[in-house]
């Protein structure tokens, strides 16, 4: 099984993005209102930064991630902070290979952008297999109950998931 991932560097591809992601939305798990949920899956697009999409060797979608740049307790002016807004692949495709691909094509992508990351920050829903992929590559620093179900907060320094991703052969 090959698969690649994208950059979304158009409205098609926007498009795509949010269909992808909506179609998927009860399996998500994301334990915020639905309002809140679609502003956090639009808001890349929304805010001219970045959408990725994954894809299989049938140039299927199977997989989407995003980010943006700051902070709402900073109103985005902390730039050097990365916040990651979904990462979603679907189940049959949950392999460490493609997460790690995804990794290594995001600071790659960084990278390539020459921009003054140093820090990324997301979040999950609480829970141990969640938490057991996410402290290989960073720290969770919060877990706070929401009426929606409980969500824990990580951060990685950039330079510390750019050694991680560097100590396996590229998948890309």
């Amino acid at each position: 099984m090959s698969t690649y991932i994208s950059v979304c560097s158009s409205e098609m591809y926007q498009q795509t993005y949010l269909t992808f992601l909506l179609e998927h939305y009860d399996q998500l798990g994301l334990p915020y209102s639905y309002p809140v949920a679609l502003s956090f899956l639009s808001s890349p697009i929304l805010m001219d930064r970045e959408a990725f999409l994954c894809y299989n060797d049938d140039d299927e979608v199977i997989g989407a991630f995003s980010y943006i740049y700051g902070t709402g307790e900073n109103q985005y002016e902390d730039q050097h902070v990365i916040q990651v807004q979904v990462v979603f692949i679907q189940e049959e495709y949950r392999v460490t290979r493609l997460f790690l691909q995804a990794i290594q094509f995001l600071i790659e992508h960084i990278t390539d952008l020459e921009e003054d990351v140093r820090e990324l920050r997301f979040w999950t829903p609480a829970n141990d297999r969640l938490r057991r992929l996410f402290s290989k590559i960073a720290e969770n620093i919060a877990s706070v109950d929401t009426v929606f179900g409980p969500i824990d907060e990580y951060r990685a320094a950039f330079s510390d998931l750019r050694a991680y991703a560097a100590k396996f052969r590229p998948v890309l």
